[in-house]
């Protein structure tokens, strides 16, 4: 493969900006652009090693001074030559050097190339590749947690226990029908149906962790929702802690939808102030009523808030009702007035009794958000997908093992359980960028006695 390089700093102002180089020629192409202080040339460096001094052009003008450090293929991120320069961390002198290492033969690497490399070069397994984005995106303990885990291969493990028992069905099923001669035993029904059921409870069981971590790693989109003049802006700004919405005594003040980001311990809820529901006159304001209803339908959780020193009205039950698909905390706003609100009429909901303005029983939604989503039970050890490409493959092959202990039961052929259970491995191994065929038949030669 070409030799590529890229700067692997972010593009701005620093300490340092690191220009990184991999491939058969990148320590040919770093000699050319940087001369060692101590002497020993770049191309007898060893792996893992270090040298100051001068990054120049090719007609010998220096650029800047820096660090040199070599890694040595296999033992190097992209399992290929790799040199890194750090230089002095500003924008220009950065992407001046970046220029002088192509023009020294190097090819501006594509997005995620260098990771595309150590997954091809196999350092790192599809899924562990797909966790680096993850580990760089994550906004939460838990999230970083679940990301390292995954590049550490957590769920490649995890699905590599599955895929290769049914492997090994397929291969001993390959076995024993095309190699007759062979002192191979006959897999039974009873055999193959065991494995499949163990299959199966350990696919579930990957799928059921699937929901909290999404919920930790990508945050809940979350709807303010409620009446006009229920105190949806100040709950806002108080869970925020700075003045975001536009709060006044005059209904209807809020007419778009209002988006932040807050953190809630480890959870991010992308949070969304909207418009008070109810039959607005005014042209604005109805349309405003129209995106806080879009709203409700994009989140995945609603604070659904009330004003607990009046009565229930028809408006507030147009909230329920607006609501009732949706994961919700009903907040009774207002708790530091004398309340009149009926809290009887809330049934099986969570209730929260707060002051958004005196800042009151706050912390109470931490507690709720956790229990309703069952994040307190939440163990980032387990395998947790990184993206809806994990999870379909893994819901695939459980259909696919579903279909086969079926197909078992039923005592159908040999063939029809074969079809079924190598769609399963077939899509387990997508994770990994493997092929069923090719596994398969290592499997089945690993059976054969030493010297076949």
């Amino acid at each position: 493969m070409s030799t590529i390089t890229a700067i692997s700093t972010p593009a701005a102002v620093g300490g340092i900006s690191v220009i990184r180089v991999s491939g058969d020629e990148a320590l040919k192409v770093a000699a050319r652009v940087f001369r060692p202080a101590g002497g020993v040339p770049v191309s007898e460096m060893k792996g893992y090693t270090c040298a100051y001094g001068r990054v120049v052009s090719l007609d010998g003008e220096t650029l800047d001074d820096g660090v040199l450090t070599v890694f040595r293929a296999p033992k190097s991120y992209t399992g290929e030559d790799v040199a890194e320069i750090s230089c002095h961390g500003g924008i220009f002198v950065t992407r001046r050097i970046l220029r002088e290492i192509i023009s020294a033969g190097a090819e501006p690497a594509s997005a995620g190339e260098f990771t595309k490399r150590a997954f091809l070069n196999g350092k790192l397994s599809l899924t562990q590749a797909e966790a680096v984005a993850d580990i760089i995106s994550s906004e939460g303990e838990a999230a970083l947690k679940s990301a390292n885990l995954m590049r550490e291969g957590a769920l490649f493990k995890d699905v590599s226990a599955v895929s290769d028992k049914l492997v090994g069905i397929l291969g001993s099923l390959a076995a024993w029908t095309d190699y007759p001669d062979e002192d191979i035993p006959e897999t039974s029904p009873g055999e193959i149906l065991s494995v499949l059921e163990d299959c199966r409870a350990r696919l579930q069981k990957i799928i059921e962790n699937h929901d909290s971590g999404i919920v930790f790693r990508e945050g809940i989109p979350c709807a303010i929702v409620g009446r006009p003049n229920v105190g949806k802006s100040t709950l806002m700004n108080a869970l925020l802690g700075f003045e975001r919405s536009i709060v006044t005594p005059s209904a209807g003040t809020t007419r778009d939808v209002v988006e932040e980001r807050l953190r809630l311990g480890d959870v991010i809820l992308r949070i969304s102030d909207t418009a008070g529901i109810r039959d607005a006159e005014d042209t604005v304001e109805r349309l405003g009523v129209d995106l806080a209803k879009r709203a409700i339908e994009r989140s995945t959780l609603c604070f659904a808030v009330f004003d607990g020193s009046e009565p229930l009205t028809d408006e507030d039950e147009t909230v329920l009702a607006e609501t009732s698909e949706r994961r919700r905390i009903i907040v009774i706003n207002k708790a530091d007035l004398p309340q009149k609100i009926n809290k009887e009429y809330f049934s099986d909901e969570y209730i929260l009794e707060v002051s958004a303005k005196e800042r009151l029983g706050l912390e109470k939604i931490r507690a709720a958000v956790y229990d309703l989503f069952g994040l307190a039970r939440f163990d980032a050890a387990p395998a947790v997908f990184a993206n809806e490409r994990q999870k379909l493959c893994c819901d695939r092959a459980l259909s696919a093992v579903g279909a086969a202990i079926s197909a078992v039961r039923a005592s159908e052929t040999l063939d029809a359980v074969t079809v079924c259970i190598d769609a399963a491995a077939g899509a387990l191994l997508e994770l990994s960028g493997q092929k069923v065929t090719e596994a398969v038949v290592d499997d089945v030669f690993s059976r054969f006695c030493v010297g076949k």
